[in-house]
């Protein structure tokens, strides 16, 4: 490539030589050979100098950012805010559990999402012993490996990562980029819009609420919930509360101990503050349940193994035992929700409205 280049300017330096060099003639009508062969290669020489000095001359200086040179503005809808909910999910990929994420990865790249929540049962059987446990290997960072996966999540506790050590969960936001557990129970505002409100999440601790010795423990933290409802700003168009254990479910846990529980601990604060949404898992299953009153129930369990569920019962509108997640479509007015299983089928579909 070098040689070449020399030998051309070798050979327009002898054209150059060859045209100063010969005497002048007079100018005729007929242009000879060797004047059109001085032409050409004066006009080509004389573009291959301006052409750069013009390129030069641009003074145009572009600002991008990476997501000007992606295509997400071509999966935008007209909702502000979307997140995914997933639940009772750590089994090292087994049990579905990669299918799941699989589905999760795809919906995500082709539907617009800004955080996932994880409803707890983060890691089966008994919870991470520590920040450093290979679980966070084998049943997150291995398995939740999309692109589109790799945003937000905002995980609460389950009981089964009560077994060992809990806090190693929120340790753990130190060391990922994605996983964001600040405590035990925090809060999440998120804007809908300039102008048009917010959504409120408040993330709630509801494994303490099963245990006697830890009354004290749940006596703080409902003085804290009640204190973050009743402070709410005035802009918050939408009440969250995400906890692990449903208040209502038509799971095998109907009658059980832990839902008539946490069911007398929640479901006067949730009517008192005008809750929209409850958010939980510990049943695996999907599920939208509309009880007495003003909050809705959706369970999103469904992450790994799965768990019967019964038809037919008066307050649910929809249950699944499938393998699957919730996908959540949110502006001021609208509350959009979606089932979707592990195959991407939408097998369920509602909207809330204000």
């Amino acid at each position: 490539m070098l040689l070449d280049s020399k030998r051309n300017n070798a050979h327009i330096a002898e054209i150059l030589a060859a045209y100063y060099l010969t005497p002048t003639k007079p100018i005729t009508n007929t242009m000879k050979r060797r004047d059109f062969v001085k032409s050409t290669a004066l006009t080509a020489l004389g573009a291959s100098i301006i052409a750069p000095l013009a390129t030069l001359a641009d003074n145009t200086v572009t600002h991008l950012e990476s997501d000007d040179l992606t295509h997400q503005d071509k999966i935008a809808d007209d909702y502000a805010m979307h997140f995914m909910a997933i639940g009772d999910w750590g089994r090292n990929g087994e049990y579905d559990q990669l299918e799941v994420a699989k589905q999760m990865g795809l919906w995500g790249a082709a539907h617009p999402n800004d955080f996932v929540i994880s409803v707890g049962d983060n890691f089966y059987p008994k919870g991470v012993v520590s920040e450093q446990d290979p679980l966070w290997h084998y049943s997150f960072e291995n398995i939740y490996t999309a692109h589109s996966l790799q945003c937000d999540w905002f995980p609460i506790l389950g009981n089964h990562d009560y077994i060992t050590d809990p806090d190693a969960q929120i340790r753990y936001s130190k060391i990922s980029r994605r996983w964001n557990m600040p405590s035990r129970y925090y809060t999440k505002q998120v804007s809908l819009g300039a102008g048009k409100g917010k959504a409120l999440f408040i993330m709630i601790d509801t494994d303490p609420m099963l245990h006697e010795a830890l009354k004290p423990q749940v006596d703080t933290q409902m003085v804290w919930l009640k204190d973050t409802l009743k402070n709410a700003p005035a802009d918050v168009k939408w009440k969250i509360i995400v906890g692990h254990h449903p208040y209502y479910t038509v799971g095998p846990r109907i009658k059980n101990y832990d839902t008539l529980t946490v069911r007398k601990v929640l479901a006067d604060v949730f009517e008192e503050h005008k809750v929209d949404v409850y958010l939980s898992g510990h049943d695996h299953s999907l599920q939208h349940l509309k009880p007495e009153g003003f909050t809705h129930q959706f369970i999103s369990g469904a992450g790994s193994e799965l768990t019967d569920v019964t038809a037919g019962i008066p307050y649910s509108r929809f249950e699944a035992s499938q393998h699957g997640f919730m996908y959540f479509s949110v502006d001021a007015n609208r509350f959009n929700v979606k089932a979707i299983n592990k195959e991407g089928a939408v097998i369920y579909q509602t909207q809330l409205t204000k």
